[in-house]
């Protein structure tokens, strides 16, 4: 097969994977279980073992969909824009919010998998559990721990956190869409942050915001830590 046909087969491979997932999750009744994101990996993961793909030549062919993470991350701002009246007013709750939940985070993901595994590699690699994908990866290499391990963890966190947090917003009768929107982001990511968007624009912009501030906030806090974390264990 010619370069310019793998291209074109894994970019349309890819977005219809998507697209379909999507449709099963919307009939699911947008149930986390379902969705569009883990279905469409572990259904492209299938096709590549079953066709004996080479990954990283897949990974080169839709190098232009990872691309247009970028400018969707940036995008982000025009709701935070439109929502920074009442950021202003919430800046410091939501500041220490974001940093007691950022720590917390990774501080018990590390200590407990210290305890009970005695794995450092994994210990290491829960440290970026719940930041979104792209500093993950690269605060637990630079760690000693695995990325591939880091990514898979990120997004089991996400599928967990949409799963549960919903239901446990509605036990606390949490329902300001703007603190709504901002555990999503903290504690499911992208995820959360994707599943907030769903319930209003505002709860999505918070959702955003805190996904972003815990991410700058466990990349430059929580490697000096680490140690001190996992040397009394």
């Amino acid at each position: 097969m010619s370069v310019s046909i793998d291209l074109l087969l894994a970019i349309s491979m890819t977005l219809g994977i998507y697209l379909l997932a999507e449709q099963l999750y919307r009939r699911a009744g947008r149930s986390a279980l379902v969705h569009p994101v883990i279905v469409s990996i572990f259904s492209i993961m299938g096709l590549i073992t079953l066709f004996g793909w080479d990954y990283p030549q897949y990974q080169r062919d839709t190098q232009m969909i990872h691309f247009l993470l970028g400018p969707a991350t940036v995008a982000l701002a025009v709701p935070l824009h439109e929502n920074m009246a009442l950021i202003r007013k919430m800046a410091m709750p939501l500041l220490v919010a974001c940093l007691t939940g950022a720590l917390v985070a990774a501080s018990s993901a590390v200590i407990l998998s210290d305890l009970i595994t005695g794995d450092d590699v994994l210990s290491l690699s829960m440290s970026g559990k719940s930041i979104t994908t792209p500093i993950a990866i690269g605060m637990v290499e630079n760690l000693g721990g695995s990325g591939s391990l880091a990514a898979g963890l990120v997004l089991l966190t996400g599928a967990i956190g949409t799963l549960m947090l919903p239901t446990l917003l509605r036990l606390c009768r949490l329902d300001d869409h703007a603190l709504y929107g901002y555990v999503l982001g903290l504690n499911a990511h992208g995820f959360g942050t994707a599943q907030a968007f769903e319930k209003s624009a505002t709860c999505g912009a918070f959702a955003g915001l805190s996904m972003s501030l815990t991410g700058v906030i466990t990349a430059f806090l929580v490697p000096p830590l680490v140690p001190y974390w996992m040397s009394g264990f």
